[in-house]
């Protein structure tokens, strides 16, 4: 069953380069997993400050595998500090 995890970030303004670096280096090592679809991260039109990461795995196990490899532990926990707000994280599977 594929699941799509949608994490959406509200980013200070004055840190929106510095992150949206971070998390190309997460996009770039997740794209590597196995069982990873697709893995983005987008920016909204009318709001530069918010920015969301797209995911789609292939089931519950390669996502699972994704939260606990060494990129995602390493650079997930930095980001927090660039937030404005919590992350606002939805896991949704495919119908």
């Amino acid at each position: 069953m594929t699941i799509r995890v949608v994490a959406k970030n509200n980013v200070k303004p004055e840190k929106i380069q510095e992150f949206i670096g971070l998390c190309k280096n997460l996009v770039g090592e997740s794209l590597k997993e196995e069982g990873c679809i697709e893995y983005g991260l987008y920016q909204e039109l009318e709001n530069s400050g918010i920015l969301t990461m797209l995911e789609e795995w292939k089931d519950e196990s390669s996502l699972d595998k994704h939260l606990n490899s060494n990129h995602f532990r390493e650079i997930f926990p930095l980001l927090s500090e660039y937030l404005e707000k919590k992350t606002e994280i939805n896991v949704y599977k495919k119908l």
